[in-house]
């Protein structure tokens, strides 16, 4: 089966079951340090997919098993840069395990071959430190329009190389975070790569639950999104080309909403016949009665009052009541009138002045 390498994000073991839910025949097959995973699926990936993962920050796909030891991997490289067209190429090495005299050393071993197959080079990263992910895009090693980057994985009765297919778009991230025309930092700030996260368990439970657009080649939920807010999740919703419902009980985040989906729409060129989305105030402890009922409901649920500091532990008892009433108030009203539906949901945590 194909073997793949994915460095993992901030919270490894929510990453993890991220991929789980997504690739097809998911295999962990090792964890090697905290933030690196290696696994199999029985199908090839493609590169787009790393686009729909919140949880992972690079992808790499295994070469070769004939690859034994390091001395090989000079022409390794040599092999995997002959479809790069022209005579200068890029190339660069993602380790794990290798102390950064080795990797010193591998570099100019490449660059020396490289040189002598007729092939001018430039390296990428540092030997203790990777090409940033901006870098593997603009210098064009993902495509391998411009040169590669190989992944060497070592340790303890392992050895695995394979080349860098996918990294996550960091400018794509930001423009969508930050330039769309409405922020409001009382209502959360949800990452885009977190609610990426949400949406796939919200695909997995689908499936689970049966759903038929959910095993489609290209997979195709419903989402309801009944604390909407400015609109994160259906944003990332909608890129996937999955039709959105989303409500709020104010009419600022309804208006919130709706600008920052009109202006994605207008940025990626996603038309309103081919994904459709509706906005709507509505106060989420209501009945819904909705024509087509959602294939997932994945939401951040309300974070209680905003604060400008940490509230003393009284104060975070009364937050956390409150807030458990409203949960507990939303759920029941899914459960009354959309029943089955599963449920994906963030419910917030109050840190005190009095615990770190």
């Amino acid at each position: 089966m194909p073997s793949y390498v994915a460095f993992l994000g901030h919270q490894p073991h929510i990453s993890i079951a991220e991929l789980a839910a997504v690739v097809p025949g998911f295999t962990l097959q090792k964890r090697v340090e905290k933030k690196v995973a290696i696994f199999e699926s029985p199908e090839p990936l493609k590169p787009e997919i790393l686009s729909t993962l919140g949880g992972t920050v690079v992808l790499a796909e295994k070469l070769s098993d004939s690859v034994l030891d390091i001395s090989n991997l000079p022409k390794v490289l040599v092999q995997a840069l002959e479809k790069t067209r022209g005579r200068k190429v890029t190339f660069g090495l993602r380790t794990v395990g290798l102390p950064p005299k080795t990797i010193r050393n591998l570099y100019r071993k490449c660059k020396d071959t490289l040189r002598h197959e007729g092939r001018a080079n430039r390296y990428v990263g540092t030997d203790r430190k990777p090409a940033a992910t901006v870098l593997l895009h603009d210098a064009g090693l993902l495509d391998g329009s411009h040169g590669c980057e190989l992944t060497i994985i070592a340790g303890e009765e392992l050895f695995w190389v394979g080349r860098t297919i996918a990294a996550q778009d960091v400018d794509s991230y930001t423009k969508r975070d930050m330039e769309k025309p409405v922020r409001d930092t009382t209502v959360g700030l949800l990452p885009p790569k977190l609610a990426q996260i949400m949406l796939n368990f919200g695909l997995w439970l689908a499936r689970e639950n049966g759903c038929k657009g959910a095993f489609k080649k290209t997979p195709q939920l419903l989402v309801l999104d009944p604390f909407c807010g400015t609109g994160v999740i259906p944003m990332e919703a909608l890129l996937r080309g999955w039709p959105v419902l989303a409500s709020d009980k104010v009419m600022k985040g309804v208006n919130g909403c709706s600008k920052n989906l009109d202006w994605l729409r207008k940025e990626e060129k996603i038309a309103k016949k081919d994904v459709p989305s509706a906005v709507w105030k509505q106060d989420a402890l209501k009945p819904f009665e909705l024509k087509n009922p959602p294939d997932a409901i994945v939401t951040e649920t309300s974070l209680g009052t905003p604060l400008k500091e940490r509230p003393t532990q009284k104060d975070a008892m009364k937050e956390k009541t409150e807030n458990e009433a409203l949960q507990e108030g939303f759920l029941r009203n899914i459960a009354a009138t959309l029943p089955g539906i599963p449920i994906v949901c963030t419910w917030p945590v109050w840190r005190t002045k009095a615990k770190p």
